[in-house]
This record gives C-alpha cells, structure tokens and sequence, in this order.
C-alpha cells in the first residue's frame, strides 16, 4: 500500500460510511489548496483596498457628511471582506495541515469521526455534527 492510500484508509469514516479512497482525499486537497490561493488574493486585495481607503482622511475639504458616511462605511465594508475572507484562509489552511499530519476527519472537541460525507460538503469542517450543534447553541 502506497503512503497516499494508507493515508486515505487510515482517515476516521462515521459508521456505514466508506472508506476514503486516494482520489477522494486527493480532490479534497487539491480543492483546499485551490480555495486557498484565491482567498490569499482575496486578502491581498482587500488589503491594497483599505490601504487606498485609508490614505486619504474620512473627511476631506468639501466632502459633506454623506460623502464622509460613504467613505467609512465603504472602509468598513473593506474590513469586513478582509476579516471574513482571512478567517476562511486560516480555516481552510488548517484543515490542510490537518489532512498532511492524518488527522482530517477526526472530531477536535471529542475526538470521533466528523464524517465522510460533512467533509465532502464542507472540507473545512473540524467538529462532528453533534458538536457543531452543541457549539452553536452556546
């Protein structure tokens, strides 16, 4: 067995699940790494944006106060693409990380199978259901 295929056998499946196959895991990662490029171009974007945004003052002379309302709500607007699309970055990062160090797919709360199938629809996806569910009614 190849290091790949022990690799993507030896990742945790829920019960009735199949196993992880090599080209399953393989278009996982190859769709992660994908995410991540375009999300550090989307960050390095929105951060050449809020640098413009923030050379000039928020009012300038004969800027009324919507044009100054405009200018921060646009600023902020920025700040917030940039925040989310960050947090996506690191998410998407770690569960890179997660599939290199054979850990992808197990449960960080408590431990079990996140499930093959959550993971196909959300790769980035760290917690089992219950857990998930738990952590959101907090």
């Amino acid at each position: 067995m190849t290091t790949a295929e022990t690799a993507a056998t030896g990742l945790p499946v829920r019960p009735g699940e199949e196993p992880w196959t090599v080209t399953e895991l393989a278009e996982v990662q190859a769709e992660l790494e994908a995410e991540a490029t375009e999300l550090r171009a989307e960050t390095d974007q929105a951060s050449a944006a809020i640098a413009g945004l923030l050379g000039g003052s928020v009012t300038e002379a004969g800027d009324d106060e919507a044009d100054a309302s405009s200018k921060v709500y646009e600023r902020e607007h920025e700040l917030a693409i940039s925040n989310n699309a960050r947090e996506l970055l690191e998410q998407t990062e770690h569960a890179l990380v997660r599939i290199a160090a054979g850990s992808y797919g197990v449960c960080e709360s408590c431990g079990k199978p996140v499930g093959k199938a959550r993971l196909l629809a959300f790769p980035r996806a760290t917690l089992c259901v219950e857990c998930k569910q738990r952590q959101e009614r907090r």
